[in-house]
């Protein structure tokens, strides 16, 4: 797999975000074009693009980013300072995760990893 998109109304912005999220680097493009932002994580991982669309997000995501930490509720305030909401906490102690919206509200978890 080479890239997940998520589409938007601000790449710029959000790639921002989700580039102090992940510690991926925006990739710098000769063009100004704000309809588009990549970013590129270490040799091996998927990138991120973030694509501008007209229409806003209306109901739950069909596919989403699940992150994995030593410590899910740690990571999770920090990335809520970041400029994301919490939704829900697992309450399942086989199954660890706190889900998350992103600035425009698009979903993702922070797993335990085990």
């Amino acid at each position: 797999m080479g890239s997940v998109v998520i589409d938007c109304a601000d790449p710029p912005s959000l790639a921002a975000f989700w580039a102090a999220v992940t510690g991926y680097s925006v990739r710098e493009s000769d063009d100004a074009d704000d309809g588009w932002r990549m970013l590129l994580g270490p040799a091996g991982q998927p990138s991120i693009g973030f694509q501008k669309v007209p229409e806003a997000k209306q109901v739950k995501n069909r596919v989403h980013l699940d992150l994995y930490t030593a410590d899910e509720e740690a990571a999770a305030a920090r990335i809520e300072a970041l400029g994301a909401t919490r939704l829900y906490v697992s309450e399942d102690p086989d199954d660890i995760f706190v889900t998350l919206a992103d600035p425009e509200g698009n979903e993702f978890c922070v797993c335990r990893q085990t």
